[in-house]
């Protein structure tokens, strides 16, 4: 801990914010995140890299004068130094800014909530492991906020209990539409940094959402892939980055696996979809109806599980805040990241262990991440020719 900052406290967790100014998209979702279990108060932000809009943004957000930065480095050394400093940074800036601002934080010895993918590159991502290894004091989350949802756990936990048998098969989609045109050239913001390779890295979609659905196969499935073929493709015409891609893996028990990842599949808006399948039965997860899993026992009947009702278990009631039949849905599943994440740092904060049952993505699942990245981009460019991870 640098001198100075207490954490010698039972109150709301001190959190502090880089980008997710005026204008973002992330950034507010987060907040809402954070707050939704009463567990942390915004306090500290450098909310913008334009000096006027950070300023405008904190006073927005209600953020005292003082706590209102326009340099995250700036931010991570006087909030180190202030008894009332933050104590937990979420990072929600464009790719190319994940690393630097997270090594800033880390070596104050603030924790990190970091938006994903992790950074620009393998190697980036490699570095900031590094960090956190010399710094082990430091949580670092990152937020495939996915895996936060109660019938993913209970999909996660229906798969360590054997209940599918071996797994055989993990399949992911993730489609969008948003891209369809070159809505980068209208200067739309969210549009613009996504497909810029200085901000957002060698991947367009295959980083923005293939990322996620290969987290979510191999968070539920407990699998890695060793290899990989992939195919990603570039549709609206000069843009720099791909905007569809098809992946076939290859798991480290023998598994196979897809995933197809598209921003140009007009009517689809965020079309997660998960399917494990095993030697004994299957289960099968849509995001568009989170509070439903199906689960398929080869030669019965299927069954539906849904959130808090009958077969749900307590991997995915942990997570559970009403009751069956009250939708719960993305803000929720987002907000459990921010809850474990929390439950983390209240222990810390206590000299204690977190409970086992603690989960949230960390920085293996961002290296594991860069490195699915990286793999694509070499397999596409070698006309889909398998990869090693």
């Amino acid at each position: 801990m640098v001198s100075g900052r207490s954490d010698a406290n039972t109150g709301r967790i001190r959190l502090g914010m880089v980008g997710g100014g005026q204008g973002a998209f992330i950034g507010a979702v987060h907040r809402l995140a954070a707050r939704m279990d009463d567990q942390y108060e915004f306090v500290a932000g450098a909310l913008s890299a334009d000096a006027k809009k950070a300023r405008a943004s904190g006073a927005e957000l209600g953020l005292a004068p003082d706590r209102i930065y326009t340099d995250y480095r700036e931010m991570a050394k006087a909030e180190a130094r202030r008894a009332d400093g933050i104590e937990v940074v979420s990072i929600v800036t464009p790719n190319h800014v994940h690393v630097p601002a997270a090594l800033a934080f880390i070596e104050a010895g603030i924790h990190v909530i970091c938006d994903k993918p992790l950074s620009l590159n393998l190697k980036e991502a490699k570095q900031l492991e590094k960090a956190l290894a010399k710094h082990p004091h430091v949580i670092f989350a990152l937020t495939h906020n996915y895996s936060g949802y109660p019938m993913i756990r209970q999909a996660k936990a229906m798969v360590k209990a054997g209940e599918l048998g071996e797994i055989r098969l993990v399949q992911g989609e993730y489609p969008q539409d948003w891209l369809t045109t070159a809505l980068e050239k209208t200067g739309q913001k969210q549009a613009a940094w996504r497909t810029d390779p200085k901000r957002s890295g060698a991947g367009g979609c295959v980083g923005d959402i293939g990322t996620h659905t290969y987290q979510l196969m191999c968070d539920v499935s407990g699998l890695a892939a060793d290899e990989l073929s992939a195919d990603l493709t570039t549709f609206v015409k000069g843009r720099a980055l791909d905007d569809n891609v098809h992946v076939m893996l290859r798991f480290n028990n023998g598994a196979r696996g897809m995933i197809w990842a598209s921003q140009v599949a007009p009517g689809n808006e965020n079309g997660l979809k998960l399917r494990v399948y095993g030697t004994k039965g299957g289960l099968e997860w849509t995001q568009a109806d989170p509070n439903y899993l199906w689960y398929t026992p080869f030669g019965e009947p299927k069954r539906l599980i849904t959130r808090g009702g009958a077969g749900s278990g307590p991997a995915a009631g942990r997570v559970t805040r009403v009751p069956p039949g009250h939708p719960e849905g993305y803000l929720e599943g987002f907000a459990n990241v921010y809850t474990e994440v929390g439950r983390a740092i209240k222990a810390k904060r206590a000299g204690k262990k977190a409970d086992k049952d603690v989960a949230f993505p960390g920085i293996a699942d961002g290296v594991a991440g860069m490195a699915f990245i990286e793999a694509c981009v070499k397999s596409s460019g070698k006309n889909g020719k398998w990869t090693k991870l």
